[in-house]
């Protein structure tokens, strides 16, 4: 059986991977990136506006959980990497497998239209038009941001977190009344860096459902050195023995005058900051509950308490958006697309999706883990079940990811890396080949 011509849209880290497996297992493709760099969501300043990095961002996993298992992050690195060095990392991981000659930077795909016989035709920023055998859409899910909807009108300033940079881009926040909606990592980076006392600010920071506030080292050490999930007991367990030991760990968000958690431990995100509790305990941020009502410059919180503010910035998430399919024909509404494994649409056996989960610790080695049953499908050596079984594990495994979870667009693709890797890597794949095996295709 002859190797199908591969296409991968985009070089960030989910494009990456799985170009190197692709290469690894022979197949010929083409990486087309919009930009002119590779990086993606790392890319700080990314001229294609893909990156959300602001410029003093660390990435909120630690090194140690956080490298490809073929390609170690440097020892020199600190426990908790700057953007700066990430990019330096995925540059060097490109280089060394000779990954950037397979890129056609500036030149990404417009609009991707799957053909009657199979295969896709791919129109291209340059304007050509080209045919492939096989896609993987790697084009990140951290890029096109989500904005609540409130009642009435604000006529301050209004920007996404995905905007920001520093306190003087793009907007000059010294001085300003400002307002941080939401509770994740960015949300809490931002309302600490904007809370200086240098720059003379009143930061308030809203949140609908609260969070529970997690420490980035514990006894010394990188806290998810501590955290590994056990693939031989159930999860809903493991939960209920960390929830039990979460006070001792880091208290109750109430402690710091947050509004109490409409969930459990683990059952949202968790939000992870060192500095926040400290800000909140010295009265350099105002915690309030979801705002109710905006009204020219006043914001009314659910709590029937009010406030003028000049900037509010909403680090309220992402939606999943796919630009160069039809709608019609393959869309995410609230955030929502059933993929076996996360990775193959039922029906659509040419197409494969790479990176689109919120992986817990980190999207690093599980984008690693996925591109590796992408190669081996396209080589032959895995086969997908029927679309019917597809269907029923889809079911399955969102319930067992994200059925306690807060029905929230940010949660529906939540995932716990070393159970999906364990599934992988001892179920899957072997099955995969077995059934490639009796179809006479590995």
């Amino acid at each position: 059986m002859s190797t199908p011509t591969t296409a991968v849209i985009g070089a960030g880290i989910s494009g990456l991977t799985s170009g190197k497996m692709l290469c690894d297992y022979g197949v010929p493709y083409t990486c087309f990136e919009s930009s002119d760099r590779v990086g993606g969501n790392w890319a700080f300043g990314n001229p294609n506006g893909h990156s959300s990095a602001y410029r003093s961002l660390h990435i909120d996993t630690s090194k140690h959980r956080l490298s490809f298992k073929d390609y170690p992050m440097p020892e020199s690195y600190p426990d908790f990497p700057h953007h700066t060095q990430i990019k330096e990392y995925l540059d060097g991981y490109t280089d060394a497998f000779g990954l950037r000659e397979h890129i056609e930077f500036r030149n990404g795909v417009r609009h991707a239209r799957r053909l009657p016989e199979g295969g896709w035709e791919l129109d291209l920023e340059d304007g050509s038009t080209r045919r492939f055998d096989f896609l993987v859409v790697a084009n990140g899910h951290h890029w096109d941001p989500r904005f609540p909807d409130f009642p009435g009108t604000f006529t301050g300033e209004i920007i996404h977190s995905h905007h920001y940079v520093d306190p003087r881009t793009p907007l000059d926040f010294a001085g300003k009344r400002i307002l941080v909606v939401g509770l994740g990592n960015s949300a809490a980076d931002i309302a600490v860096e904007l809370s200086s006392k240098a720059l003379q600010t009143e930061v308030t920071l809203s949140t609908r459902s609260s969070a529970w506030i997690v420490p980035k080292y514990i006894a010394g050490r990188p806290a998810d050195k501590f955290y590994r999930t056990l693939p031989y007991i159930p999860l809903s367990w493991q939960r209920k023995v960390v929830q039990l030991g979460q006070p001792l760990l880091s208290g109750r968000p109430e402690r710091y005058g947050l509004p109490t958690p409409n969930h459990r431990f683990f059952e949202a995100h968790p939000t992870q900051s060192v500095e926040l509790p400290l800000r909140l305990g010295s009265g350099d941020i105002t915690p309030k509950p979801d705002i109710a009502r905006l009204d020219d410059r006043t914001v009314h919180f659910t709590d029937g308490t009010s406030a003028e503010f000049d900037v509010i910035v909403h680090a309220t998430g992402y939606n999943i958006t796919f630009p160069f399919f039809d709608p019609e024909f393959i869309s995410a509404p609230d955030n929502r697309i059933g993929l076996y494994k996360r990775i193959f649409l039922p029906g659509i056996p040419d197409l494969a999706f790479a990176g689109f989960a919120q992986a817990t610790p980190t999207l690093f080695p599980f984008v690693e883990c996925q591109a590796r049953l992408i190669a081996a499908y396209v080589i032959g050596r895995y086969a997908l079940p029927p679309v019917e079984e597809m269907e029923r594990v889809i079911v399955d495994d969102e319930r067992r990811y994200t059925g306690h979870m807060l029905d929230r667009p940010r949660h529906t693709q939540q995932l716990d890396y070393f159970a999906y890797e364990f599934d992988i890597r001892t179920r899957e794949l072997p099955a995969g080949l077995a059934r490639a095996t009796a179809r006479g295709r590995a």
